[in-house]
Parts: structure tokens; sequence; C-alpha cells
């Protein structure tokens, strides 16, 4: 799949959270707590802070990629006055049993991230600073597009009349 490269990449980090589960069927529960602008100079999967109930991991760094093409997307998460981002994480088979797939501002690509049952896609309220960044890209690349009704053709009522066989004719 060819992807065009981004006209902003936001640099953030990302927090996640483990609680221990009341199910008989897991031990834990993993959800992203909150991103941080711009990343912290932390190693991933580090212990910000728990107790035996619950923990809170700064799970590493990534980018949020910002497309000219998709501002109409982050133009309406921001109208909503209370932004969000959307977190995917991806399950890895070891230890440290998430990996950061992608933080977006796209609603429609946290909602597209969803279909994949494996992932974990949770929203974050957007920080002020990546909000204020995502604004003015929104500002400068959101283009207007006016909704233009088509117009059906006249039907024309000899369409479906009955034909005249062809020996009929002379």
């Amino acid at each position: 799949m060819i992807r065009c490269q981004p006209l902003l990449s936001i640099p953030v980090g990302v927090v996640v959270e483990r609680r221990k589960a009341k199910s008989p069927w897991t031990d834990f529960v993993w959800r992203p707590v909150a991103v941080l602008p711009g990343v912290p100079d932390t190693a991933p999967w580090t212990v910000l802070d728990g107790d035996n109930e619950r923990t809170t991991f700064y799970a590493g760094g990534t980018t949020i990629e910002l497309h000219r093409s998709e501002s109409a997307g982050y133009r309406n998460n921001l109208s909503t006055g209370a932004a969000l981002l959307w977190v995917v994480l991806h399950p890895t088979s070891g230890d440290p049993p998430y990996m950061i797939a992608a933080v977006t501002a796209d609603p429609s690509e946290g909602e597209a991230c969803t279909e994949s049952a494996a992932n974990l896609v949770e929203t974050v309220t957007m920080p002020e600073p990546i909000r204020a960044t995502v604004a003015e890209f929104v500002a400068h690349h959101y283009v207007e597009h006016t909704f233009v009704r088509r117009q059906r053709d006249r039907a024309d009522p000899d369409v479906m009349a009955p034909r005249i066989p062809v020996k009929e004719r002379k």
C-alpha cells in the first residue's frame, strides 16, 4: 500500500494503564490513558506510578501524522469542543504486551483501526499544545468543499414503450 508522506509530524509519548481484572479469564486490563506532547527522555515501558491494583507505564514515543486530505476529519474533531486522540495498541506475543501502532487525530482513521479485533483502540483527551498545532494545520490546509447536488436527466417516455418487431415495420 502506498501512503502519502505527512505534511506535519507531531512527536508524542503514550501513557498506558494496567489494571487488575475482575474476570476469571484474564489477569489484567490494559488501556491508553494519556498522550504527552513531545517524547520524554524515558525508556519505553518505564513504570510511572503504581500499586497492587493499578500501574501506569510510559509505553514509548511515536508521531501523529497530519495529512492535507484528512483535514476535514481534524476540523470535525476540533469542533466538538473536546478534541480527542485515538491511540492504537497492537498486542505482541511477549514482553511488553503491546506496541504502539498509531496515534491519530482523525476520527475516521481511529474508527478504521477498530476493524481488527486484535487492536486495542481508545480515545484520550488531546493535550492543548497538540490541539493548537492541529488547529493551525487545519487553518492552513482545510478547503471547504461545497456539496453539489447532481441533476437527474429527464426520463425519456419512449424508452420503456413496447417495440414493434422488425417484420411489422414495413
